[in-house]
């Protein structure tokens, strides 16, 4: 019994050993068989590029010709060549410096007797001008027209007059005077540009609101009549003292 339990062993062993060397022997025939795959794709790619340097070579100088200029030497005009574009210094700087022909250079037209503006009519002739007949004038200057000055306008001139009304705060206040105003007296006799001179708060406004309704005659100077500015007081006095 012990003889059939070894040689039971004995065969299962042989069986295992076999079977290691089948594998192995499968295995390494693989890795030959793909070796020799890979060796034979790599013989048949194209290897890498190869750089080849490229050398730069400088052109050749041109052939000088009967026109062209030494290297070195500055480009000298021949004598008498006007050079309009180019700036030569002098070799040497002359001790006196001649000046212009005074007959080349045109001389400025006389405008002394032209002034400005234009009429007709004067036989002035102008080249190149509007007309063989004008002559420049300037028109007068229009004068400002401003009002006359008088100090005080006659009660004559007055035609209608506005008595002003007396304020009450300024009667219970016991606030009595005179208010003096300025206005332009107008063509047509109307009081204009009421301004106070003098007087006291109170009674400025009831003056110019009187004083505004006032007509006058107009002032005629040289039978025309004219704006006149003037001063004007309006008394205000407490009845009863």
């Amino acid at each position: 019994m012990s003889q059939t339990m070894f040689g039971t062993l004995e065969t299962t062993w042989d069986r295992s050993a076999r079977r290691k060397w089948t594998t192995l022997a499968s295995f390494i025939t693989q890795a030959a068989g793909l070796s020799a795959f890979i060796a034979i794709s790599l013989m048949w790619v194209e290897g890498p590029p190869l750089l080849r340097p490229v050398q730069i070579t400088a052109p050749r100088e041109l052939p000088e010709t009967e026109t062209s200029v030494p290297r070195g030497h500055p480009t000298t005009p021949a004598s008498g060549e006007p050079q309009p574009d180019r700036i030569i210094t002098p070799s040497t700087i002359p001790v006196i410096v001649a000046s212009n022909d005074a007959g080349s250079i045109p001389t400025a037209p006389d405008l002394s007797g032209v002034t400005t503006g234009i009429v007709r009519g004067s036989g002035i002739s102008a080249p190149g001008g509007l007309g063989d007949d004008l002559r420049v004038v300037m028109p007068p200057r229009p004068a400002i027209a401003k009002p006359l000055l008088v100090s005080r306008l006659d009660e004559a001139n007055l035609l209608h007059r506005v008595q002003p009304t007396y304020p009450p705060i300024a009667r219970l206040a016991r606030v009595q005077g005179t208010v003096e105003l300025r206005a332009i007296i107008s063509k047509t006799g109307t009081v204009e540009n009421l301004v106070v001179v003098s007087g006291h708060p109170m009674l400025a406004a009831a003056a110019i609101a009187a004083v505004r309704q006032w007509r006058y005659r107009p002032y005629l100077l040289n039978h025309q009549p004219i704006e006149v500015e003037t001063e004007i007081t309006v008394n205000f006095l407490l009845s009863g003292g």
